[in-house]
């Protein structure tokens, strides 16, 4: 199993799973594409792109689940990065955590294995 990492506002993430799939934060949508990012990359993601921001969640995909739509493409620093072209169905997702702020202003990440 392939495990990727979307990182999302709780308050995007709950409209999503009450519409019963989630289409992508407008960057997404902007972009065409889902950003996902490996667990390799997805601390310095949280860094880079959400510094600060409370309330957000970690989601735990399946991307064995997403077939084809699923592209490792280049991207920060040429590294490959999981981009899913198309909505995020809630059956490829294997958990969702809080992703909370600690006293130092980082991210508190949870234990990344499925």
């Amino acid at each position: 199993m392939t495990i990727i990492f979307k990182i999302a506002p709780e308050t995007l993430w709950r409209e999503a799973k009450d519409a019963g799939v989630f289409t992508g934060a407008p960057i997404d949508v902007a972009d065409g594409y889902i950003h996902f990012s490996s667990a390799e990359q997805v601390r310095e993601t949280a860094e880079r792109y959400f510094g600060g921001q409370p309330h957000l969640v970690l989601v735990a995909v399946d991307g064995d689940k997403l077939g084809d739509r699923l592209k490792w493409e280049a991207s920060r620093g040429g590294a490959l990065f999981p981009h899913l072209y198309g909505p995020l169905e809630f059956s490829s997702v294997i958990w969702t955590k809080a992703l909370p702020l600690g006293n130092d202003g980082h991210h508190v990440f949870p234990e990344l294995a499925a």
